[in-house]
């Protein structure tokens, strides 16, 4: 696979230089110079909200540092968590004064770091939270719900938890707030073609020309299934009844819906899947609410798609809709 980089040791701080330099909103910081921040810093008195993450998922995770969603995020090697220095910087940058919630998927490393990390910082009187996304219900059964990863459906908890802190909430009522949100979203995935991470010699994984992998993970995990290549309506049919099949229990029949690029696919083929899923999800009498088809969370070049539920109540869906900007995505 052909790479538009330099030294693929470079890859990941040369692209951070980018970023940062193509979005003024947004600037490095911290000692480790691996902590995406906002510009403007943390408002005195607000609730901070820290994530962090291996690079190659853009606009994940860093992306989504901005007003009304995350204010600092540490960043990794190419799939690789943020060492523990970051993760501190992070925690810190993000302080101003009433705690800091932090928001990260479900994976090993991160929370090792991320824990190591707050517990360093109650020597300084940060106080935190930690809320873990685990959206991906391909990757354990529901009886085993807090094994499973974190990916897509995290944007949903980064705008929910974004917007309630900006409201002036407690850290315990953000974390709260960033706990229903995800508890209220299930995510799966399909991959067609893998990814090769830069320098490595081969892809992630191997997958046939003719073929597919359904519940794949954003790192090239395992799926649930592997098989030829079926239409897009059977593919998103198959997605929509596994998914409702995970509705949680009192949800109501109002719903938002992800349709996401793993980062190959066009977005003319997610609007093909939009089209099949927003009639199965209508014809089973759920309203959608914000509908969202793009590439919100990537995995370099793998070629597939995702799609999450986000299962609305009254709280949940103004949040949703309450004014928040990002270089990758502005609500209001």
């Amino acid at each position: 696979m052909k790479k538009l980089i330099n030294n693929p040791s470079d890859y990941v701080d040369e692209m951070l230089a980018g970023l940062v330099a193509a979005n003024p909103s947004m600037m490095l910081d911290g000692e480790s110079r691996r902590v995406v921040r906002r510009s403007e810093g943390v408002r005195k008195g607000k609730v901070g909200i820290a994530s962090g993450g291996g690079s190659g998922h853009l606009p994940l995770f860093t992306g989504y540092v901005g007003n009304g969603l995350l204010d600092t995020c540490s960043v990794g090697n190419v799939f690789e968590g943020p060492n523990a220095a970051s993760c501190t910087d992070a925690i810190r940058l993000a302080d101003g004064g009433a705690g800091v919630l932090l928001l990260y998927g479900n994976y090993g490393g991160d929370r090792m770091n991320f824990d190591m990390a707050a517990e360093m910082l109650e020597l300084d009187d940060i106080e935190t939270r930690t809320v873990l996304g685990n959206d991906d219900i391909a990757s354990a059964s529901p009886a085993e719900m807090k094994k499973r990863r974190g990916v897509a459906g995290i944007v949903y908890a980064y705008k929910i938890a974004g917007a309630k802190a900006e409201t002036g909430a407690s850290l315990d009522e953000v974390a709260e707030t960033a706990r229903k949100a995800v508890a209220a979203t299930r995510t799966i995935g399909f991959a067609i073609a893998p990814c090769q991470v830069p320098g490595a010699d081969k892809p992630t994984f191997a997958i046939g020309e003719d073929e597919m992998e359904m519940g794949i993970g954003i790192h090239g995990e395992p799926g649930i299934w592997r098989d030829r290549l079926k239409p897009a309506d059977a593919i998103a049919a198959e997605m929509i009844e596994r998914l409702l099949a995970e509705k949680p229990e009192g949800s109501g029949n109002r719903v938002s819906i992800l349709v996401n690029s793993l980062g190959a696919t066009p977005i003319e083929e997610l609007f093909i899947l939009y089209r099949k899923a927003a009639a199965l999800l209508e014809a089973q009498g759920l309203t959608i609410v914000q509908p969202l088809v793009g590439p919100y969370v990537t995995s370099m070049e793998m070629a597939g798609a995702s799609i999450s539920l986000c299962f609305l109540d009254d709280e949940l869906e103004t949040l949703l809709a309450a004014p928040a900007s990002c270089p990758f995505w502005r609500v209001g």
